[in-house]
């Protein structure tokens, strides 16, 4: 039996002058999520969009909201976020020195708790918080600008997520994010991967549609 890929396309490669457009751009092609980088200009080399932006989505969808927060001290600011409305609250273990904390907090607020890690960051270092974490994203470009090449060594990031959670019993969703197309994504699917954001290769296709469609076909 297959299993279910979840496709969330990623707004920082829409028009954010017509956010409602792009919005409803998604929900058509029949992706399940919304993926929302949410970016501070010091972890990470851009600036993007906060709560408000997010709060403001969430009144004009029913989709996963995927709120990615590439920020320093994310415990500082997470309640905006989780009263914004998001779904999936991800933050980075590099940006966060309490990390197992903070998932078992936001759990506790009933949204689904995830943690990221940049591709110079040893998958291993996950271990001791993978039986409180719902979402593991696996960045397979270093974040901070949409449009990059995947890293391919990544990928054994995933492989190895997916034995982990098999030989434990753990039932985390393994997310990936960087460079996902129809290119590379057979061989992200093969590894174990989940969900998948996608940003540039969805937003320029000219039938997302048949993008969203073929991907969810390879899974």
């Amino acid at each position: 039996m297959k299993k279910e890929i979840i496709i969330s396309p990623s707004m920082l490669s829409a028009n954010f002058t017509e956010i409602d457009k792009a919005t409803n751009l998604i929900k058509d092609s029949n992706a399940q999520a919304i993926h929302l980088d949410v970016m501070d200009g010091h972890f990470v080399p851009n600036l993007t969009f906060g709560s408000q932006m997010i709060k403001d989505i969430r009144k004009i969808t029913d989709l996963i909201l995927d709120v990615h927060l590439m920020i320093e001290k994310p415990e500082l600011s997470i309640d905006s976020y989780i009263d914004a409305g998001a779904d999936i609250l991800t933050f980075h273990l590099e940006a966060c020195t309490h990390s197992h904390r903070l998932l078992q907090y936001i759990k506790s607020k009933g949204i689904k708790a995830g943690i990221s890690i940049v591709p110079s960051t040893p998958v291993e270092m996950l271990i001791p918080i993978l039986d409180v974490v719902d979402n593991i994203l696996i960045m397979t470009v270093n974040p901070g600008f949409g449009g990059q090449s995947l890293i391919h060594s990544c990928v054994e990031k995933i492989d190895f997520l997916d034995k982990y959670r098999k030989d434990k019993n753990l039932n985390y969703i393994i997310s990936v994010d960087g460079g996902v197309n129809l290119v590379t994504v057979s061989g992200i699917l093969k590894a174990g991967a989940d969900l998948l954001v996608a940003g540039s290769a969805f937003f320029g296709s000219d039938d997302k549609i048949k993008f969203v469609k073929e991907i969810k076909q390879l899974g």
